[in-house]
C-alpha cells in the first residue's frame, strides 16, 4: 500500500501554503500579535472568509451541500500548513461545525467549542457560535500563555455548557487528529527555523551548524517532526480513534519539544520577543491541552491495549 501523497494531494496542500504565504506571512502575524495585544482580537475575519473560498472548511462536506467532497487524508494536509503558518483562531472546531453551523463552510462565521478541559473557552469573544451551543455562553477574559490564542472563563453550572461539552465528544477523535496535523505543520516549521539559523550564526569563525550538538539537535528534532506527521497520516487514512490518539501524543511532544529545541539552537535570540519561536512553543502548549490532552490519550490507548488482550 502507498501512503505517499497523491499528485492531486500534493497540490492541494502547495495551493494551501500559497495562499498562506501570500496571505498570512511573517509580517501578518506579528501584525495579528501586535492587534492581539492592542485590540484583543486574534482573528482575521477576511482571512477566515478567504479560507472559506478555498474550501478549507467545507473541505470534507458532500459535493451535494456545497462542500469540497474530500476526506480526512486531505484535511490533515491543509491543516499542517495551517500549522506551519500559525494561522489563530478556531480552525478545527469551524472545520468541524461546516454543515452544522450557518456560515463555517463558507468562513463567515467563527466557531469555537468546548475543546479545552475545565472552564477556558478559547476565541470565545470573537466567536458567533460554540459548536454544540445553542447560544453564546458569557465568559471573562483571563491571561493566556499564547497571545493568539485568547481565553474565556466561563461558569458551568448546569444546563446549556454541560449540553455543549456532550455534544463536542462525538468530535473529540476529529478534532484530536486535526490538531494533531496543526502541531505537525508547527514542528516541521521550527526544523525549518533550526536548520537556516544554524547556518547563519557564526562562531569561532565558522556557522554554529557545523557543531556536532547542533547537528544531533536539529536531526532529533527533523525524526520528531516526521514520526508524528506519519503517525498522523495513518491515523487519517484508517480513522481509528485510538491511531488518532496516538498520534496526537507524538504531535504534542515534536510540537512543544521541538520548539524548545528551536529556541535553544538560538541561544539568547530566541528567549527575545522579536524571535518567532516563542509563538511556536506557546501555541504548541495550548494545542496540546485541546481536544484531547496527553493523559486522556494515554487512558484510551491502555483501554485499547486491555481490551486487545482480553
Amino acid at each position: 500500500m502507498d501512503f505517499q501523497p497523491t499528485e492531486d494531494q500534493r497540490d492541494l496542500r502547495a495551493g494551501v501554503r500559497g495562499l498562506l504565504e501570500g496571505r498570512y506571512g511573517r509580517e501578518a502575524l506579528r501584525a495579528a500579535v501586535d492587534a492581539a495585544a492592542g485590540a484583543g482580537t486574534a482573528v482575521d475575519r477576511g482571512l477566515w472568509r478567504e479560507l472559506g473560498e478555498a474550501g478549507f472548511f467545507a473541505l470534507r462536506l458532500p459535493e451535494s451541500e456545497g462542500g469540497v467532497g474530500l476526506g480526512l487524508p486531505e484535511a490533515v494536509l491543509v491543516f499542517e500548513e495551517a500549522g506551519r503558518a500559525l494561522v489563530p483562531g478556531p480552525l478545527v472546531a469551524t472545520h468541524l461545525a461546516a454543515g452544522v453551523v450557518p456560515g463555517a463552510a463558507a468562513g463567515t462565521a467563527v466557531v469555537t467549542a468546548f475543546d479545552l478541559a475545565g472552564d477556558l473557552v478559547a476565541y470565545l469573544g470573537e466567536a458567533d457560535a460554540v459548536l454544540g451551543a445553542a447560544v453564546l455562553p458569557v465568559g471573562e477574559p483571563v491571561r493566556a500563555a499564547d497571545p493568539l490564542t485568547p481565553l474565556h472563563r466561563v461558569a458551568r453550572q448546569g444546563g446549556a455548557e454541560e449540553s455543549a461539552s456532550a455534544s463536542v465528544s462525538a468530535y473529540v477523535s476529529e478534532g484530536a487528529l486535526l490538531t494533531a496535523a496543526l502541531q505537525v505543520g508547527s514542528a516541521l516549521r521550527t526544523v525549518e527555523l533550526a536548520v537556516r539559523y544554524a547556518g547563519e550564526r557564526e562562531q569561532f569563525g565558522q556557522p554554529i551548524g557545523a557543531f556536532q550538538a547542533v547537528k544531533h539537535s536539529c536531526a532529533q528534532m527533523l525524526v520528531r517532526a516526521e514520526v508524528a506527521r506519519t503517525a498522523v497520516y495513518a491515523a487519517a487514512v484508517t480513522g481509528d480513534p485510538g491511531e488518532a490518539a496516538g498520534a496526537k501524543l507524538l504531535a504534542d511532544e515534536a510540537a512543544v519539544r521541538n520548539a524548545r529545541d528551536c529556541l535553544q539552537v538560538h541561544g539568547g535570540m530566541g528567549f527575545t520577543w522579536e524571535a518567532d519561536v516563542h509563538l511556536h512553543l506557546k501555541r504548541a502548549w495550548v494545542r496540546a491541552e485541546q481536544w484531547r490532552t496527553a493523559a486522556e490519550a494515554e487512558e484510551l490507548l491502555a483501554a485499547e491495549l486491555l481490551d486487545s488482550a482480553g
